[in-house]
């Protein structure tokens, strides 16, 4: 049965609009036009905003059903339905703004697995070294750890199919699969003849979100890295406090460094939860959206971690890669004067992004709403300026490109009526050897007493 064409479609539900709002008021009285009389166009500012009639929506909806038809009538090859209509909805979201777009069904599976923190894995970290795929460290007790693969191993064989040629983002998608799966793991061991095979059952893995270590000339300067604002985030946060005074015989460190250059954000939730970690009162970030549901405050709350370390001096790193939950709970340490701000200006994405399912065919993400620091200062398209302004030494090969405007050079992004926006980059780039890492060390200095600012420690007004 061939199926009623959109156009037509369109028109019936055009028509069977109810009618009673075009009787809102007295119709104007029909004017025979003059003959040889100049017609004035519409003034387009004085129709700006206006809402527009419902039968013109569907007249322009209209038109979307009729090219469709044509492109399934008369393109060269027959098109794929599912995938034009998809296509246009990916178009109609993404001429919003830079964040908006369509997720079809792998892509939200995808999207829910980077948010949760798990995916069905082995649990092994690897790394791509010469064109071979080599274990960095298998996580603790895991599939991979618990069968023995070790550090330094090498990756040689996936279910008996050679990895070389691979790339490391390929490698680790063949390693991730559903929960109880199995697959067989051969690797190269130093010091051991012949190829060794592992029978793994994937399970849950939890990724690491946070990293700490512990530097300075005393190793008394806690330095944590958090890489996304997955919900392991802020168990990952609590985590690494707790271990921090473990390692130290439960007494204080000198100081907290909290990275997170080039973290991209993540759950606005986690942002909250975060920041709360080292605030005892006050708000965290302010949303303001076009509906009322979507405008909120959300505060900090006393609690034992917050009271833990509540006169444990905290440095705040970020660059221009630190986006939107990264910024959020910058934004509010410095505004609350709890951190000192290090580095360079973060990206600028100061907008929500809700995601909302649409069942078996995935999901759409909208933003709905711009967030604002605790001093009520807007993110978008402007970033958190540092306290203090530290440049990394950027090797002569990467000059230039290391830098971007972030949320600014974005095409279509959300502007703000008379907010000046940024025009100049930031530097991305982070050195791999913490001893180059320029911003890192100044830190770790300030914390010290080797280097001194009137930024640290932030003093309240």
């Amino acid at each position: 049965m061939r199926l009623l064409p959109f156009r037509a479609t369109a028109l019936a539900l055009a028509l069977l609009l109810p009618l009673a709002p075009l009787h809102a008021q007295d119709a104007p009285a029909q004017v025979e036009p003059v003959p040889g009389a100049e017609e004035i166009e519409p003034d387009p500012a004085a129709t700006a905003g206006k809402p527009r009639d419902p039968l013109e929506i569907y007249a322009d909806l209209n038109l979307f059903g009729e090219i469709f038809d044509r492109i399934r009538a008369e393109y060269v090859d027959p098109p794929d339905e599912q995938e034009l209509i998809r296509a246009a909805i990916q178009g109609m979201l993404t001429s919003l703004d830079p964040h908006s777009g369509y997720l079809p069904p792998a892509d939200y599976d995808d999207m829910r697995q980077d948010t949760s923190g798990e995916f069905g894995g082995l649990g092994i970290e690897v790394t791509m070294e010469e064109g071979v795929i080599k274990v960095v460290s298998p996580i603790d007790d895991t599939p991979a750890a618990k069968a023995g693969i070790m550090a330094n191993d090498l990756i040689v064989e996936l279910d008996g199919v050679q990895v070389q040629g691979l790339t490391l983002d390929e490698a680790v998608g063949k390693m991730r699969g559903p929960i109880g799966t199995d697959i067989k793991v051969t690797v190269v061991r130093e010091g051991v003849e012949k190829p060794l095979d592992f029978d793994l059952t994937r399970a849950v893995i939890a990724m690491r979100a946070v990293r700490y270590s512990l530097e300075g000339e005393a190793g008394d300067v806690a330095v944590i890295r958090l890489s996304r604002f997955s919900e392991q985030a802020f168990v990952g946060i609590e985590n690494a406090i707790k271990d921090v005074y473990a390692d130290r015989d439960g007494v204080a460190p000198k100081g907290i460094i909290l990275d997170l250059r080039n973290n991209p954000g993540g759950l606005v939730d986690q942002s909250v939860y975060v920041a709360d970690a080292f605030l005892k009162q006050g708000a965290v970030v302010l949303t303001r959206g076009r509906l009322p549901e979507e405008s909120a405050r959300y505060d900090a709350q006393p609690d034992a971690l917050d009271a833990q370390i509540a006169d444990v001096p905290l440095v705040v790193l970020i660059n221009g890669g630190s986006a939107s939950a990264s910024e959020i709970v910058a934004g509010a340490l410095q505004d609350h004067k709890r951190a000192t701000v290090v580095g360079t200006r973060s990206f600028g994405k100061g907008s929500v992004q809700s995601i909302i399912s649409l069942g078996p065919d995935g999901a759409m993400r909208l933003t709905t709403a711009r967030y604002y620091t605790p001093n009520n200062r807007s993110i978008q398209a402007v970033g958190i300026t540092p306290d203090i302004e530290i440049f990394q030494n950027v090797p002569e090969e990467l000059q230039g490109r290391d830098e971007i405007i972030g949320e600014a050079g974005l095409a279509g992004h959300i502007t703000i009526e008379g907010q000046e926006e940024t025009t100049v980059g930031s530097s991305v780039y982070v050195p791999a050897d913490k001893a180059e890492d320029t911003q890192l060390q100044y830190a770790i200095r300030l914390i010290d007493g080797g280097e001194t600012d009137d930024a640290f420690p932030p003093k309240a007004e």
